[in-house]
């Protein structure tokens, strides 16, 4: 199926409401692939007020996919410290190896070949810095493309519905739903009024809960946080365990697992 003139008027309207409404990050102002994949690793979880002033100092410190490749790793986790999921930043560095010695992949299943890229990350990077026609899929395109659908989508039924109705440049598009779901088409409270594809909206009530995310005090991450900052600052280990009332056994599997993944030394 294909959405024709309705697809287009309702894509004409959304970059015209994105050309004078898209939000100013410092990602945005270049099309150079290493520092939209550093943005989009940190964007994994974590909220782009957070993303923002991180991103900056590390774009000064690493400005290249080759210093990024050769960067040490208690610098790196030093820098990573507040974004959480500190092996991200590992798996990126892995990336950045990849890319210093092999070239940058540009098509989505090159990029999907990366250390820690996943499909989403993939389109993203694809779309943006290689224009790639493709939608990137994450939570915020869910919600919108499932409230212009009129019923909640997943799996393939959501990808042949995005690649259907998703206009080019698909870097453009892309970013622009995710500006439309950040600040109108939110997920309790659509601002129905304000948004400027209102008129081809099916249904605006859809709204699937996003997965609830486990309590943090008490959870297996948030020993492993504080594991990896007591490095960081040359606390003791277990003290910091001791800290979160932790088993010492649970603190020793947590070291164990944690060097091994390289994240202590």
């Amino acid at each position: 199926m294909t959405y024709g003139a309705v697809g287009s008027e309702r894509n004409r309207s959304l970059f015209v409401w994105y050309e004078t409404n898209a939000r100013d990050l410092p990602w945005r102002r270049t099309v150079d692939p290493y520092p939209i994949l550093v943005s989009e690793v940190m964007l994994q979880q974590t909220q782009v007020s957070r993303v923002e002033p991180k991103f900056n100092a590390f774009m000064d410190q690493w400005s290249s996919v080759e210093e990024l490749a050769d960067a040490d790793t208690h610098e790196l986790l030093t820098a990573w410290s507040g974004l959480g999921y500190n092996g991200r930043v590992l798996r990126l560095r892995e990336a950045a190896r990849s890319i210093a010695v092999n070239g940058w992949p540009v098509s989505i299943k090159g990029l999907q070949q990366l250390p820690g890229i996943g499909p989403y990350t993939a389109a993203a990077v694809g779309s943006i810095a290689f224009g790639t026609a493709t939608p990137a899929i994450d939570t915020n395109l869910r919600r919108i493309l499932s409230r212009w659908a009129g019923e909640p989508m997943t799996g393939s039924m959501l990808e042949s519905y995005a690649a259907d109705v998703f206009g080019e440049p698909a870097g453009d598009w892309n970013q622009a739903l995710m500006d439309l779901g950040s600040t109108i088409c939110t997920t309790r409270d659509p601002s129905c009024g304000e948004c400027p594809v209102a008129t081809w909206c099916l249904d605006p009530t859809v709204y699937e809960a996003p997965r609830r995310q486990p309590t943090f005090n008490g959870s297996r991450r948030q020993l492993r946080g504080a594991l990896v900052r007591a490095q960081l600052a040359g606390d003791d280990l277990y003290e910091a365990g001791r800290k979160l009332d932790r088993p010492v056994k649970e603190v020793a599997q947590t070291i164990a697992s944690l060097t091994e993944e390289g994240l202590l030394m």
